[in-house]
């Protein structure tokens, strides 16, 4: 199949910037990594984001956008406009014969409400401004369909985590099944088998419970490398609560929320022990998932930003070993575990152009395989 040199787009969860990826595929096993950068938010901005989250809750309807979301959706979609523009400029600076200009871009937007179980599920963006500002045609709103369909609307990187097990073939000979662990705010994970669909879903809080921790007790927005949780100790009585929680003994399809987490568990700890306990309840509630899984993983594959905090890497490491699996890094198979989502959505938005399926019985529960996302008119001008 022809390849589309595509763009994708993501503000996560974290909601610390714009990660930005290029790619050149056929939206299924062929995948040519291209440009990638990180375009951080300003401190002002993230505040703004945090009181989105808020504002939000008031949603009823898809549609709504109450006080002064319109104005903050604009201003993200401006953004992404010129993390689009900052990356192009610095590939027809270094890099313009061998990609060219792009014919698509993958636009996730910013999640401010996901309400699964009511159909509901908001990322702030407008796709046509996108195509506007940038002159590039823009696929957009990926989960809705999927929702329409009877799924959760998350995850939806899934597909793109099977093209990549699947595309190098003689390096995961034996090695299946694979997990793909996807730690971001939220962690989800996503089993691939040597054949058939992937399994998929959220299995829990990833960094955010741990950012939220220590931006409120030490004023830092992460805790960098795990150094304030070097300094803590666990409290397995803390991560019992949280794994208690009933979203564990669900199986999947299953999504969260960013807010459906909360530091209540963590209340009175001191900073660093907080910092520490809340990272065991990262790798752990992401070990329990297992349980919801057709077999043990033989090979366990992390990226996001939690794969760099080393306390969730070592409990993983040693949880994994007690399952009878191997822990590894993206980068150990060639991958950038820091722009994985971003990729994912450009792979999405040509699998969307092509009317392929973006989600599956097994990731989402929607009732049948289903393509999704809204493509804005022709190429834009």
């Amino acid at each position: 199949m022809a390849l589309i040199t595509a763009i994708g787009l993501m503000s996560g969860t974290s909601m610390d910037g714009i990660d930005i990826a290029m790619l050149r595929t056929d939206g299924e096993e062929t995948i040519e990594f291209g440009p990638h950068l990180f375009v951080p938010y300003d401190a002002a901005f993230r505040k703004r984001l945090e009181q989105g989250l808020e504002t939000a809750k008031a949603i009823v309807k898809r549609e709504d956008r109450p006080d002064d979301l319109v104005q903050l959706e604009r201003d993200i979609t401006v953004l992404h406009a010129e993390a689009v523009d900052i990356l192009l400029r610095s590939v027809l600076a270094s890099q313009q014969r061998e990609w060219g200009s792009p014919e698509l871009i993958g636009f996730h937007g910013q999640t401010v409400l996901h309400r699964p179980n009511a159909g509901v599920t908001v990322q702030l963006g407008v796709g046509p401004l996108l195509a506007e500002l940038t002159g590039v045609q823009v696929a957009y709103d990926l989960r809705a369909n999927d929702m329409v369909h009877g799924g959760q609307g998350a995850p939806l990187v899934p597909a793109y985590h099977a093209a990549l097990a699947r595309s190098k073939p003689a390096l995961f000979a034996g090695r299946f099944p694979v997990v793909f662990v996807n730690i971001g705010g939220i962690s989800n994970i996503t089993f691939v088998p040597e054949s058939g669909d992937p399994v998929a879903f959220d299995s829990g809080p990833g960094n955010a419970l741990i950012d939220q921790w220590v931006q409120r007790e030490g004023g830092v927005p992460f805790d960098a490398d795990g150094a304030i949780a070097s300094e803590g100790a666990v409290l397995r009585g803390i991560v019992e609560q949280y794994l208690g929680k009933s979203f564990f003994r669900r199986p999947g399809p299953k999504s969260l929320d960013r807010l459906d987490f909360t530091l209540d568990e963590a209340e009175g700890l001191e900073l660093a022990d907080g910092a520490r306990t809340l990272a065991t309840v990262s790798a752990e509630a992401i070990l329990k998932s297992a349980e919801h899984l057709p077999e043990p993983p033989k090979l366990w594959i992390l990226c996001g930003g939690g794969r760099k905090n080393p306390h969730i890497v070592n409990d993983l490491r040693e949880g994994a070993e007690k399952q009878g699996g191997t822990v590894t890094l993206m980068e150990d198979a060639g991958w950038n575990g820091d722009f994985t989502e971003a990729e994912a959505w450009a792979y999405l938005a040509v699998r969307a152009k092509k009317e392929l399926p973006l989600t599956f019985s097994t990731t989402t529960g929607c009732r049948e395989a289903v393509t999704g996302g809204v493509l804005t008119s022709g190429r834009a001008v």
